[in-house]
């Protein structure tokens, strides 16, 4: 059995090269960075690769923290989208990162993903 967690405290180094996985078992990429809210102190996204080749043609996902499951079992997170989902998400390259402190590009994502931006 599988035991999920929700409320682990982890570091951020611990966190980073995690390889997230669909809920069927797909590899989705892994997390190269966690974005904190400084003002709230939360981890408000992780920063997810997707596709490619070593790296290139990869592309980067910002996704709520919120969105995903944390499996401690197998040491990866669980995001409950497939590739073709996620393959068609807004994304951005390693050379033009969003601002994320917009608030209305939060929202367009937090929404994109089906969850409550965490300011909320």
């Amino acid at each position: 059995m599988t035991t999920v967690s929700s409320n682990p405290i982890l570091s951020s180094s611990s966190i980073s090269g995690d390889k997230v996985v669909n809920r069927q078992g797909e590899d989705l990429g892994d997390i190269k960075d966690l974005m904190i809210d400084v003002d709230t102190g939360r981890v408000a996204y992780a920063v997810l690769e997707f596709g490619g080749f070593l790296g290139l043609g990869s592309k980067l996902f910002a996704v709520p923290l919120s969105a995903m499951e944390l499996d401690t079992a197998n040491h990866h997170f669980i995001f409950d989208q497939d590739k073709e989902s996620l393959d068609s998400a807004p994304g951005f390259d390693k050379d033009h990162w969003p601002n994320f402190a917009d608030r209305d590009w939060g929202a367009s994502v937090h929404s994109h993903y089906g969850v409550r931006p965490y300011w909320e």
